[in-house]
């Protein structure tokens, strides 16, 4: 069971960062002024999914034991 929870996290991890990005790119085609505050926003963003999804695969391991 612990194996489909921490699969479950990486693919809500992709889905999300996922998401950040097209949004990223969609703000950055309407405003290309404001690039530099989009990506530093979204590179934020995608590290803190990252962080919760590593979070998310190591319980679901853990809950194997």
């Amino acid at each position: 069971m612990g194996a489909i929870g921490a699969g479950l996290a990486v693919l809500g991890a992709g889905l999300g960062i996922g998401k950040i990005g097209g949004s990223a790119m969609d703000a950055i085609a309407r405003q290309p002024e404001a690039t530099a505050k989009i990506q530093t926003a979204m590179i934020i963003a995608a590290a803190l999914i990252e962080g919760v999804a590593l979070f998310g695969v190591v319980v679901g391991m853990l809950a194997n034991g």
